[in-house]
């Protein structure tokens, strides 16, 4: 099956999953749930599943830790949508949702959102073990030594004087974007119980990778596929990995990152190939 194939039937998996916990005759604020996850490509879901599949956790396991961290990504979006955040009104083409309902119903369903994740790991079919280490460990990349951080120190870096260092930038984008795809790159070995050193430096590799490629989205991408105003955060003044290394630069180095993402799955010969193709995506998207 080919990359794109294999990603968007298990992007429909994990919505189906999501679609049990989240009715559509319901209140404003679980439509608004609704709303906010169901859709897009579940990038952080899908390495869940395969990194999950590498350590024979169950199928129906792996998409429900895949749905929880995809509930955490979309409480962090709605968010950070927020007029009080980055104030976008545009989400993957769609109003966000402070524009499709309002404020207080975005604000809820985020929070509902979060607590949504860790109420489906809670109900995870494993070992009393291993389920703690899934909540705990999601806890740690969601909240203040993880994406929460990334996010205070993304909206404190546009009011210093001085433009980030390159490893104040990496520092925060391990916090902000990295956090959560550690976490779901790592899932699977958590879930079974297995080492988890090998997975945690491919989503190292992955994180920054990831981030990069975003940053030079932002500064060629068009609105259409970014759903945010083209150089958003070059407008805000904020210093990014294009800042830094120059756009070619910064390509370059996303491009060594995936191959050191691809480089530490050795370990797990073919079986790893969705995962590789995986990395090889997060720089296709751009260039």
């Amino acid at each position: 099956m080919r990359f794109e194939d294999r990603l968007k039937a298990v992007a429909q998996e994990i919505d189906a999953t999501l679609k049990t916990y989240l009715t559509e005759q319901s209140s404003a604020v679980e439509a608004a749930m609704r709303y906010a996850v169901i859709g897009g490509k579940k990038l952080r879901g899908f390495l869940v599943v395969e990194s999950s599949a590498l350590h024979d956790v169950p199928h129906g396991e792996a998409l429900k830790a895949a749905a929880a961290i995809e509930c955490v990504h979309a409480y962090s979006l709605v968010h950070d949508d927020l007029p009080c955040m980055d104030d976008d009104d545009l989400r993957r083409g769609k109003p966000t949702v402070h524009k499709e309902w309002d404020e207080a119903t975005a604000v809820l369903a985020g929070d509902a959102l979060q607590t949504l994740a860790f109420e489906i790991l809670a109900g995870l079919d494993l070992t009393a073990e291993r389920k703690l280490n899934a909540v705990a460990g999601l806890a740690r990349a969601s909240g203040k030594d993880g994406m929460v951080l990334g996010q205070a120190q993304d909206i404190a870096a546009e009011d210093v004087e001085a433009p980030l260092t390159i490893d104040e930038i990496i520092a925060l984008q391990a916090n902000k974007t990295g956090a959560l795809i550690s976490w779901a790159a790592t899932a699977g070995a958590v879930l079974g119980g297995a080492d988890r050193a090998p997975l945690a430096a491919y989503a190292q590799a992955l994180g920054l990778a990831f981030q990069i490629a975003d940053d030079i989205l932002d500064e060629t991408g068009d609105e259409a596929k970014t759903g945010k105003r083209v150089q958003k955060d070059a407008d805000a003044g904020k210093a990014t990995f294009v800042s830094h290394f120059g756009l070619m630069g910064a390509k370059e180095k996303a491009r060594s990152l995936v191959a050191q993402a691809i480089d530490a799955l050795e370990l797990y010969d073919v079986r790893a190939d969705n995962l590789r193709d995986a990395a090889r995506f997060v720089i296709s998207r751009e260039f």
